[in-house]
């Protein structure tokens, strides 16, 4: 006789729901707490948390003075998560980064290297104003971000986990800014911009930071959470019209298989198999923090400015006619409504 698995299949699915609704609720009191010590900022809140439920790193770009340090402070408070600070500097080398070996010498005259870790072995490493470096040493963090393990005199030195990389950068426009290289820029599965905050936010800004107390955030959830989180998000199941969607618009993005004329003539180069990647994470993570079970075309659409928008470019014609990058993705977008 058979055996009758119905049952065992009822119960993986009733247990699956309960984790995600208690992730949700777990979602819910950070999203609370963020929200006590960021203003006016919800959609930023919601995608960094997008990019943390998915195992991905994060770039948030920027003027100065937007809270985007601030953001990255009351995740690590929140998450309960060890974080360190590297401020990006043109002066600032490789070593400062990932740590070297440094020679002493025993009570006993004899001498060994012993290494010194950098500031990368954290759990929430926040790079502020990464493009204030030289191309040279934002290069350095490629290794750790992609296989969680950096390499130093030929030895190999695991990080912790979770481990994510939560960068803010300045706008290219400003002074002293050196452009990320295009292999960074794709390891990092979703880049958010940082606009300024409307009169109500503001408003809020204002009375909130510049009295004799201020606001802070309480732990909600700890490291174990969040990787559990993220496991939980890989077994989520995601429909073929997701997938579809998903591959539809990625490979739309490419000027050699692209059918859309903007993308064949306005577009360098596209978004490689990275970018799918991110979509198939983020867009049940953003299922789970709305609340909702089913992943559907309409996450897609949200998510495909912060995950493609650092993945493409425009080429010159493009920009001597004033073409944007997002004015590319909306048109893309529109074929899947």
């Amino acid at each position: 006789m058979a055996p009758d698995t119905s049952t065992a299949t009822d119960a993986d699915a009733r247990s699956a729901l309960a984790d995600i609704e208690r992730l949700g609720s777990q979602l819910r009191a950070a999203r609370t707490a963020i929200g006590q010590v960021i203003y006016g900022q919800q959609d930023v809140i919601d995608q960094t948390l997008v990019a943390l439920l998915s195992g991905g790193h994060l770039l948030l770009i920027g003027v100065p003075g937007l809270a985007k340090t601030k953001l990255v402070d009351t995740l690590g408070t929140v998450l309960g998560m060890e974080t360190k600070r590297i401020q990006f500097t043109p002066d600032l080398m490789p070593a400062d980064i990932l740590g070297s070996e440094v020679l002493e010498e025993s009570d006993g005259g004899r001498r060994s290297f012993r290494f010194l870790q950098g500031p990368v072995f954290a759990q929430l490493l926040m790079a502020d104003e990464i493009n204030r470096a030289s191309p040279r040493t934002q290069s350095a963090l490629l290794q750790s971000m992609q296989e969680k393990h950096v390499t130093v005199a030929g030895k190999r030195y695991d990080l912790p986990a979770p481990f994510h990389v939560l960068a803010t950068q300045n706008p290219l426009e400003q002074e002293g800014t050196y452009p990320l290289p295009e292999a960074q820029l794709d390891r990092f599965l979703l880049q958010i911009d940082v606009g300024y905050p409307d009169e109500a936010a503001e408003r809020q800004i204002m009375i909130g930071t510049t009295g004799a107390v201020m606001a802070t955030a309480a732990q909600t959830l700890t490291p174990a959470d969040l990787m559990a989180a993220q496991s939980l998000v890989r077994r989520l199941p995601i429909g073929e019209s997701v997938v579809d969607a998903i591959l539809k618009l990625v490979r739309a993005g490419r000027p050699e298989s692209s059918d859309l004329d903007i993308v064949r003539n306005r577009v360098a180069w596209g978004p490689g198999p990275r970018a799918s990647q991110a979509f198939m994470l983020a867009s049940r993570a953003r299922a789970i923090i709305q609340g909702r079970l089913a992943r559907s075309v309409d996450d897609v659409v949200a998510l495909a400015g912060p995950i493609l928008r650092h993945r493409m470019a425009v080429n010159f014609s493009a920009r001597a006619e004033g073409v944007t990058i997002e004015a590319v993705i909306a048109q893309m977008c529109a074929r899947l409504a």
